[in-house]
């Protein structure tokens, strides 16, 4: 299914040690969630340029993260009827960040955007790392631009360099 061939290239990206060696974002599950978000969000919003078909793609790799998210609740032991309640909280969440970032991304207003990760991945409004992360969403959103939707839905995501310019 396209859907989770996307997700997966999602989450082997945000799961590259280099956010959390060196971008400084904490392996913890809420950082780890903003991450996901993040890159779905900018998979889905290059999706959305194919029109339709990709609309629907977009749509189906939403799914799939929200599906996980439940998932992922459920691992870690919360009870069935906590989940829902759980669930309103993250898709609220999720929502929030898509629509915090959607436009900053389509701006390329790196200020913008380090200011709402910084609050958001970091947790720290003065988190400098911020910037660098940043840098790399709208290279990332860049790169995403240049890859035909047919690789995209296949799961051949091609990501940059998560520090690419940045200094050890």
């Amino acid at each position: 299914m396209a859907g989770e061939r996307m997700y997966a290239a999602v989450v082997g990206q945000a799961r590259q040690p280099d956010f959390y060696a060196r971008l400084g974002v904490a392996d913890e599950i809420d950082a780890r969630f903003e991450l996901y978000t993040l890159h779905v969000l900018l998979l889905v919003m290059r999706l959305r340029d194919d029109g339709e078909a990709g609309r629907e793609a977009g749509q189906a790799l939403f799914d799939v993260y929200v599906a996980a998210l439940d998932d992922t609740l459920r691992e870690l032991g919360v009870g069935d009827t906590t989940v829902p309640k759980k669930m309103r909280k993250l898709g609220e969440q999720l929502y929030g960040r898509m629509a915090t970032y959607e436009p900053l991304l389509k701006a390329e207003n790196e200020a913008g955007l380090s200011s709402a990760l910084a609050r958001n991945v970091y947790d720290r409004p003065e988190a400098s790392e911020a910037g660098l992360l940043s840098v790399y969403a709208l290279k990332a959103r860049a790169s995403l631009e240049d890859q035909r939707m047919s690789d995209l839905s296949a799961g051949r995501v091609i990501w940059p360099n998560v520090v690419e310019g940045v200094a050890a």
